[in-house]
């Protein structure tokens, strides 16, 4: 289920059957504890397990599903990065679904009291500012304050093969970075599950009843294709493995293809080129209706073939330096790259010149720190 690893066996032993198993399909480990009770399900478009959505699954097997809470880009996925997500009514199941993005990050007493178990199931891409991980941190905190079970059915991570960028610095704390891990913390959503509970980063932590379902058959060097994409623009693999470096753009003038056919896979300015390859951003219904030079030509880089993976500083540092030397403003919105990085001092090294290898240097003492603090909460090798 939801991966390739073949079955196994030897000549006087019997195979072993080694696929890949998300948590939602380890069943006898979570239907007992949901027996009788009433359950809110944290999921969005990619809590599937082979095409059939866990409102479905759950459903089917006589768990009374009550509420539905709908994280960024709401419940089908269908919102852009940033939109409004309105609460409403699954024209599906006729079950409430209630927003917990934007204002409403955590739920009321009043929905929580209609609830014994809250299940959480939405693949991440182990990004910090990723915001699927913020909102299961107010879930959480709202299970632990309401005596509520909580429930994580773990994915895979496709970027947990890396540990990189600075560790966030409380100062900068924001829907976007919430907790004291670097931009890539190489952990999934349950191992996280874990340190969040274990380090007391929410509220009444320590009366959280949390339950952590493991990904069957999986290891950390294990690469995972998602078999449903995560957000409306990270559409592929290659977008996935782009978006820690190329989110920081985010911040600046530069457009990473929002409104395009393959966002998070170029980076582009006008007037000033920034490489060869031309396009010109659109509006697209449910991914970006306004992005960057929306029906302007722009020039830069087509990363579609890129080997780039993990945090790479390159293309920034170049970017910066282009546009400085045209006397252009590059961090246009300093304070959300500050929010994006969890510090200022990645931004004001950049200011300083400081190359992306001193960069990096300087981090190396947090991330071997943050990896002694996460390691009783790992669950694979």
């Amino acid at each position: 289920m939801l991966s390739a690893c073949a079955q196994q066996g030897t000549e006087n032993s019997p195979l072993v059957d080694t696929k890949m198993s998300v948590g939602a399909v380890q069943y006898p480990q979570y239907l007992p504890q949901l027996e009788g009770k009433r359950v809110g399900l944290v999921v969005n478009q990619t809590s599937q397990v082979d095409g059939i959505h866990i409102v479905d699954l759950l459903r089917d097997k006589g768990v009374n599903v009550t509420k539905i809470f709908a994280p960024e880009h709401g419940f089908r996925g269908d919102h852009d990065a940033g939109a409004h997500v309105k609460s409403t009514v699954d024209a599906k199941t006729g079950i409430d679904v209630v927003s917990i993005y934007g204002s409403n990050k955590k739920p009321d007493a009043a929905v929580l009291s209609e609830l014994d178990v809250i299940i959480f199931d939405i693949q991440d891409v182990g990004v910090r500012f990723y915001t699927y991980i913020s909102s299961m941190h107010y879930m959480m905190e709202a299970a632990a304050q309401n005596n509520l079970e909580f429930i994580v059915l773990d994915r895979p991570n496709p970027n947990i093969a890396y540990v990189d960028g600075p560790v966030l610095d409380l100062k900068f704390q924001s829907f976007v970075g919430m907790h004291e891990i670097p931009v890539l913390h190489g952990m999934t959503v349950g191992e996280l599950a874990k340190m969040i509970k274990g380090e007391g980063w929410i509220d009444q932590a320590q009366a959280l009843n949390l339950t952590v379902v493991p990904v069957a058959n999986y290891s950390r060097d294990m690469a995972y294709s998602l078999p449903v994409k995560p957000s409306p623009n990270l559409p592929n693999d290659q977008s996935i493995a782009l978006y820690p470096s190329l989110c920081f753009f985010e911040a600046t003038p530069i457009t990473i293809g929002r409104g395009t056919d393959f966002p998070f896979q170029v980076v582009g300015y006008s007037p000033t080129p920034l490489g060869e390859f031309s396009f010109t951003p659109r509006a697209i219904k449910g991914a970006s209706m306004n992005p960057k030079f929306k029906g302007v030509a722009v020039q830069g880089l087509d990363l579609r073939d890129s080997a780039i993976k993990g945090l790479d500083l390159s293309l920034f540092i170049s970017a910066y330096k282009t546009l400085t030397e045209q006397q252009q403003t590059f961090f246009e919105r300093a304070g959300f790259m500050d929010k994006l990085a969890g510090t200022d001092k990645l931004r004001l090294a950049i200011e300083a010149g400081q190359t992306e290898q001193q960069i990096k240097q300087s981090w190396q003492q947090e991330l071997a720190r943050f990896k002694q603090q996460r390691a009783p909460y790992l669950l694979y090798q």
